[in-house]
């Protein structure tokens, strides 16, 4: 195990290397002190050997040269050469004198010229061996100018070392295995605090703070080891803090009903909101860094985002999303800008129903000033006739005045319905809701339109009507039943019927139907019909006198008591109305 240890490997390998260098350094110095010593010796040897010899060569015949140079050379243990003055070899104990080159350039020669004693290292090519030369001035017969040379060969440098060599190769080998145990036991105790220092770290990047890592020693691992167990406790601090706030923007993100949508400097998808999801029905999670094109196909909000991205402004825009069912958003986008670069961010807030609102406030002011103003005309206008004269005419003056009489009681129709829609919708009537007999304010109901449909011909029927109650207002309950039976004697033709029935059904609610046989309505009106001044025939409500207000009554009331009334209809057939309201306990 440790020697896979990298730190192993580096102290073993470093001091390796150190030994190695070590052994060369010594190995060449004791190589080139060999050297020198083993010169320095045949240098000695061979001065001691000129002295002698020089005496024997002084007066001995030419002839008798060579052969001299031969027992010399024998008793002496070194090459004999005797050279005269132009660098003529007159005898060698080694090779013939008439086959060897001129000496006269050897260094040591030149030397002996020049009365010195002269000494060169060189490698004999005939011998194959490294020779030592020694060259001395010589008189020969009385004559200067002749050299001595001696030479012997050295011992290989090598075989004087080897000894030695073997010794210090012992020696690192020693140094070597005591290397590796110290290798050993460093790597063992550094790999062993490094490997708590590594789990420790590791452990902060798992969040995990509950690990105390206590220091051994003074060195500077024990110094590491004090910073990070000191860093380790601030991180815990702000690794707490961080999840305090990032809890703290995450339910307020999840509690926006905004959807909130953020993308980078590409347009892909970095952070989004439940709110958003549920804006564009998003069914399955989307990774982050998904393309914004693979939600939103619609190029409006991409080019909104890309424009906000490429100005660094903040922009807001008004859009209708298709993939959000066609619903409009007021989109305010700004720039982000963070380490990972250029981002945008985008709150999508829903003014789908403020729209709505809007458009039925304008319809509602539109219809106001529609309905108001045809009764104004005419009571503006027939009152201006009387004025004009009209008023001494006996025979229409009283006709005038009945038109104005009847569009002053239209306009107190109109105005009194509106009062009490305004007070439906605000919650501020004052009355307090309690059990209601649903039989008894049917029977009010049809008193009160009893007379109407008389004089239309049009028969009343108190159907199955069973004893049953309500929790609400009986006032708002009898006039949203009167309304109902009015419209169904109105909009009936003669000889026709109007039937009222009341049961409880078995998910615990009243319903109270209101049938007819009469013109009844097309399906294109129904889904508009309980909406303020919404009429199906306009001329034929207004001759009724009708508001166009009645039917809003009814849903604000039965809203109110946390009902429900639907309509069903066909033309030509009849309408059956059906009020849903809870059971009374």
């Amino acid at each position: 195990m440790v020697l896979r240890s990298p730190i192993f490997r580096k102290l073993l390998s470093g001091a390796f290397v150190l030994i190695a260098l070590t052994w060369a350094v010594l190995d060449l110095d004791l190589s080139r002190y060999a050297s020198r010593r083993q010169v320095q010796e045949a240098e000695r040897q061979l001065g001691t050997l000129t002295r002698v010899l020089t005496a024997e060569l002084s007066d001995l015949p030419l002839p008798r040269l060579q052969e001299w140079a031969h027992s010399a050379a024998t008793r002496a243990q070194c090459r004999v050469t005797v050279i005269d003055g132009q660098g003529v070899v007159l005898a060698d104990s080694e090779e013939e004198p008439q086959q060897m080159e001129n000496s006269a350039g050897r260094p040591e020669v030149q030397a002996a010229y020049s009365d010195r004693v002269g000494s060169a290292l060189r490698r004999d090519s005939t011998l194959g061996r490294d020779l030592c030369y020694l060259a001395v001035p010589l008189h020969y017969q009385g004559h200067a100018g002749y050299v001595l040379r001696l030479a012997v060969p050295l011992e290989s440098v090598a075989d004087g070392v080897a000894p030695i060599r073997w010794r210090i190769l012992v020696a690192f080998l020693v140094a070597a295995a005591l290397a590796f145990l110290i290798a050993h036991f460093f790597s063992h105790s550094f790999t062993r605090r490094i490997g708590r220092l590594r789990a420790f770290a590791e452990g902060l990047v798992q969040a995990n703070f509950t690990e105390n890592l206590v220091p051994d020693g003074e060195d500077e691992l024990a110094a590491l080891a004090r910073s990070l167990q000191s860093m380790a406790s601030q991180l815990h601090g702000l690794v707490e803090r961080l999840g305090l706030e990032s809890a703290r923007r995450e339910a307020i993100l999840a509690s926006m009903v905004e959807g909130v949508l953020a993308v980078n400097q590409d347009l892909r998808i970095t952070f989004y909101n439940a709110s958003f999801a549920r804006a564009l029905d998003l069914r399955a999670e989307v990774p982050e860094g998904a393309p914004l094109v693979n939600i939103i196909r619609d190029p409006a909000l991409r080019e909104l985002l890309s424009r906000v991205l490429a100005t660094g402004e903040t922009l807001k825009q008004r859009l209708q999303l298709p993939a959000a069912e066609g619903r409009a958003f007021e989109v305010q986008t700004t720039p982000l800008r963070g380490a990972a670069g250029r981002g945008a961010l985008a709150i999508l807030h829903d003014i789908t129903d403020l729209e709505r609102l809007e458009r039925v406030r304008k319809d509602f002011v539109a219809n106001v000033s529609h309905e108001l103003r045809t009764p104004l005309t005419a009571i503006r206008g027939y009152t201006e006739t009387l004025l004009e004269g009209a008023l001494e005419d006996q025979e229409n003056n009283r006709r005038f005045l009945e038109i104005i009489k009847n569009h002053a009681v239209r306009l107190n129709s109109i105005a009194s319905d509106l009062l009490a829609i305004s007070e439906l919708e605000s919650g501020k009537t004052t009355t307090e809701f309690a059990r209601v007999a649903v039989g008894s304010a049917v029977d009010a109901a049809l008193r009160t339109v009893e007379e109407e449909a008389r004089v239309r011909r049009v028969k009343l029927v108190r159907g199955c009507v069973e004893d049953v109650a309500v929790v609400g207002d009986r006032v708002h309950l009898e006039q949203a039943l009167v309304n109902l039976l009015e419209n169904a004697v109105k909009f009936n033709r003669p000889d026709g019927q109007v039937r009222v029935d009341a049961t409880r059904s078995e998910d615990d609610l009243i319903r109270i139907t209101i049938s007819d046989n009469g013109i009844g309505i097309p399906s294109a009106d129904l889904p508009r019909l309980f909406e303020r001044f919404y009429r199906v025939d306009k001329a034929r409500s207004r001759a009724m006198g009708g508001t166009g207000l009645g039917l809003s009554i009814v849903k604000h009331i039965v809203g109110r008591m946390r009902g429900t009334v639907t309509v069903q209809s066909q033309l030509g057939k009849g309408s059956v109305f059906i009020i849903s309201l809870p059971c009374a306990s």
